[in-house]
């Protein structure tokens, strides 16, 4: 007589970039196995594809394409499946700002992290009177590369292929080039070709780029000072 098959149970959340509904299922034990595996190879293509497999897995609503989801959309996903999964009560230490060094534990419930949006944020960037840099969101690499990545070695060069990675199109009021009709290696030379001015635009496209937020209230116990302390990015609730 065959074992019995023990029923998941199923979870629906709001993509933050499209609005969009999305059926989910919590890991199953195999497949936090895969996550773990992956991790300890520290071989950042096999853990792409161990998080690729394993959200598509859990995702029940069909035609949601993982490689093409916004960073900050995969981000959300993760942390509430691994929510669901593990328990959706997170414990982290935070540094208190007042003295810089103590650290306090926190409880934060998942259901209180959102994707924080910066009103002054455009994926539109200017460039001058005649062009403008159309950009998109980093891709299911980058998101493995900022909250997987072990060797944390980041260097100049990486910095212009994410950029470049993150060209959607450049166009005028005449014409306009798609970034699917460009070399890697051109599209990091027009980046280059920027100047100083234009080339802060686009790091503030990063740097209001939608992302998991949260602030906490705590008391520093050696001072007694109550501070505010904003938590961002999935590898700060996770570790």
């Amino acid at each position: 007589m065959p074992l019995p098959t023990i029923a998941t149970p199923t979870y629906e959340i709001v993509l933050p970039s499209s609005n969009r509904k999305v059926k989910f299922r919590p890991f199953l034990v195999k497949e936090e196995k895969i996550l773990i595996l992956a991790m300890e190879s520290q071989d950042t293509k096999q853990i792409a594809n161990a998080v690729k497999d394993v959200l598509s897995h859990c995702i029940i609503t069909k035609g949601i394409k993982i490689e093409k989801l916004s960073t900050f959309d995969i981000e959300y996903l993760f942390l509430n499946i691994r929510g669901k999964s593990v328990g959706e009560v997170i414990e982290v230490m935070v540094t208190c700002p007042d003295d810089g060094k103590t650290q306090v534990p926190t409880s934060i419930n998942i259901d209180s992290i959102k994707v924080q949006k910066d009103k002054n944020h455009s994926t539109d960037i200017k460039l001058d009177d005649d062009y403008t840099l159309r950009m998109k969101y980093p891709s299911l690499n980058e998101f493995i590369k900022n909250n997987f990545d072990a060797t944390g070695d980041f260097k100049v060069d990486d910095t212009f292929d994410l950029i470049a990675s993150c060209v959607d199109q450049v166009y005028s009021s005449e014409e306009s080039w798609s970034s699917d009709e460009c070399t890697k290696k051109e599209l990091v030379e027009f980046i280059e070709q920027l100047n100083s001015a234009q080339f802060k635009d686009v790091e503030k496209f990063f740097d209001t780029m939608p992302k998991l937020s949260h602030t906490v209230k705590v008391i520093n116990p050696n001072t007694k000072v109550e501070n505010k302390v904003k938590i961002e990015g999935l590898q700060s609730f996770f570790g």
